[in-house]
């Protein structure tokens, strides 16, 4: 799979290559920086729907979920079939609704006989996406160290709701979180106990957690 981070050819390695020396234009980053916190954003929202789809189809209780899923697939030919012969006044015989239901059903084994393989296919795109993950957001990282982290570091102390307002809320409360949570676990930046663990949440559900406390997460230089 094609990384994200590729789209305009520019990865981690040159992004870190091209900012030495501080000779791109500040704009320029903080465009740059906008464009790896969309991969990450994207990203991420694909990551958690893939993993609530292994949760749902391959979790503990996944067995009883693809017998219920069985059921209504029954349901739906049977009202199917039902309302075709009603419109077109279609008469087929028994026998012929007994061998779409037996083949549906051979599929339905099929199927389970496959989950194995199917959940390791799943697996894969997961890790994969993994990897997609984690490069934007390590290009975030390179590029803030000479744009939004120097902001930061002048600023301080600085909440992340008035940081937030300082870029005209073009980057998400999440995104600037995770940024800022990688300078406090560098020992670089101090957070206040008001400490919210959004990076577990999707990107949505984050932005809408750090609302309520933006304002009371103070970031403190130790430089």
């Amino acid at each position: 799979m094609a990384s994200v981070s590729k789209t305009d050819d520019l990865n981690a390695k040159n992004i870190q290559n091209k900012n030495l020396g501080n000779s791109t234009p500040r704009t320029e980053l903080y465009k740059q920086l906008k464009q790896r916190e969309n991969h990450w954003w994207q990203a991420r929202h694909h990551l958690i729907r893939l993993q609530e789809r292994q949760m749902f189809w391959f979790g503990d209780n996944s067995f009883m979920m693809w017998l219920l899923w069985q059921l209504v697939s029954y349901v739906v030919v049977a009202t199917v079939l039902m309302l075709l012969s009603r419109l077109f006044s279609i008469s087929l015989p028994l026998w012929q609704y007994v061998a779409l239901f037996v083949l549906q059903t051979l599929i339905f084994i099929i199927m389970l006989a496959f989950k194995g393989r199917l959940a390791n296919n799943l697996q894969r795109r997961i890790n994969e996406q993994e990897v997609l993950r984690e490069e934007a957001l390590n290009e975030m990282i390179i590029l803030a160290d000479d744009s939004l982290y120097l902001d930061v570091h002048a600023k301080a102390p600085i909440s992340l709701q008035a940081l937030y307002e300082h870029y005209d809320a073009k980057f998400h409360l999440s995104s600037l979180q995770c940024l800022l949570k990688k300078e406090v676990d560098a020992g670089r930046l101090l957070l206040g106990q008001q400490q919210v663990e959004a990076n577990i949440l999707p990107p949505d559900l984050a932005d809408d957690e750090l609302n309520a406390h933006a304002s009371e997460m103070i970031y403190r230089s130790i430089l």
